[in-house]
This record gives C-alpha cells, sequence and structure tokens, in this order.
C-alpha cells in the first residue's frame, strides 16, 4: 500500500498528554504528506474521545460498547461533539461484549468484559422480547441501531470465522421494522432521543 485509510492510537486512557501532544500531531504530519487519510482515537470510554475531538485534529473516534441497543450514554458527549465538528464516529462493540450477540442472552453472558449483572440480562430479554414481536432479532437490531445516528459512519464487528462473517453480512442485510424502535422507545427501553434506523 502507499497509503492506509486510517490510523488509531489505541486506549490511551492514562496517556492524555502523550497522545494528544505527540501522537496525534505525528499522524496528522502522516495525514498531510498523503500517508493516512485520516487520523482516529479508539477507546472504551466517552469523555476522553468527546475532548479529542474538540481539542485534537482527529477525523474519527473508534467508540467502544458506549452506543449500544443497552447503553446510549454517548449521545450526550462523543456523539454530541461529533456532529458539532463535523466529525466521524466508528461504533465498536456493539454486541456489548456478547450479550447482544444472539437472539436470546446466554447463561453466563458477558457485559462490557464480565458477567452480565441480572438487570442487564433482563433488561436485553425485554429487548429481545420487543425484537421478536417484529420479526427481527437481537444481533440484527444491535447492528443496525448505531448506523442510524448521523455521525456514525461504521459499524465494525469483530469475527473469527467465515461463517460469522457470513452471518453478521446477514444480519446487516436483514430488515429491522421501523416499528421496533418506537415501541423500544415506548417501553423505556431506548432513549427518545437517540436516532431511529430508517
Amino acid at each position: 500500500l502507499d497509503r492506509l485509510d486510517v490510523v488509531y492510537v489505541h486506549d490511551p486512557d492514562d496517556h492524555w498528554q502523550q497522545a494528544a501532544e505527540e501522537a496525534i500531531p505525528t499522524l496528522a504530519d502522516l495525514r498531510s504528506q498523503g500517508v493516512l487519510r485520516a487520523i482516529g482515537v479508539g477507546m472504551n470510554q466517552s469523555a476522553m474521545l468527546a475532548r479529542f475531538l474538540r481539542e485534537t485534529p482527529v477525523d474519527v473516534v473508534m467508540l467502544a460498547g458506549l452506543y449500544t441497543l443497552l447503553e446510549q450514554n454517548a449521545l450526550g458527549d462523543v456523539l454530541a461533539t461529533a456532529a458539532a465538528a463535523h466529525k466521524s464516529v466508528v461504533a465498536v462493540g456493539v454486541f456489548n461484549s456478547g450479550i447482544l450477540a444472539r437472539p436470546r442472552p446466554r447463561l453466563g453472558a458477558k457485559f462490557n468484559y464480565e458477567a452480565a449483572a441480572p438487570e442487564v440480562i433482563a433488561r436485553a430479554n425485554e429487548i429481545a422480547d420487543v425484537c421478536e414481536q417484529h420479526g427481527a432479532s437481537l444481533p440484527a437490531a444491535a447492528i443496525a441501531f448505531p448506523l442510524a445516528h448521523p455521525c456514525v459512519v461504521n459499524v465494525t464487528l469483530g469475527m473469527r470465522s467465515a461463517a460469522e462473517v457470513q452471518r453478521n453480512v446477514n444480519l446487516y442485510d436483514g430488515r429491522v421494522p421501523p416499528g421496533l424502535w418506537s415501541e423500544l422507545r415506548a417501553a423505556g427501553l431506548l432513549r427518545p432521543d437517540a436516532p431511529s434506523p430508517v
């Protein structure tokens, strides 16, 4: 390759100054030379990502697990900041460590890298109930949901095999009826200000 499409600084949680004052300027210089097309930062926290969007010349942030069917807190900081700055967000971890990866949470399901609490499992099952009522699956809805936000340019999924690639392509291509989103909102399972897929 003569250039890379995007390069991210990975998890600089404890290294703001080094990332903001050394890594990002170096990547910005490579971008200006045409070696990189875009630069960004990826983390599983939202406050510092919003700060990178506000205070550095990043083009995109990779938001891990914080804008999903189970949690939408990043609407108030990362996504609002990205919209104001006309920058992009890549949503990853949309299955929240696996709890949303199947039609129903499994026994021992993980949520954000830890054993899911009973109330989180119950909420995932409530969302799955609504999905089933609309002829959709929980993982298909988990993929579709973040893409409704105008700043989210991509949902990136982890895949370990060709079968998982095909499954995720099929889930992405699957139709999620519009009524599902309004019912989730009415049941208090989705924030009222979260954009709905069309």
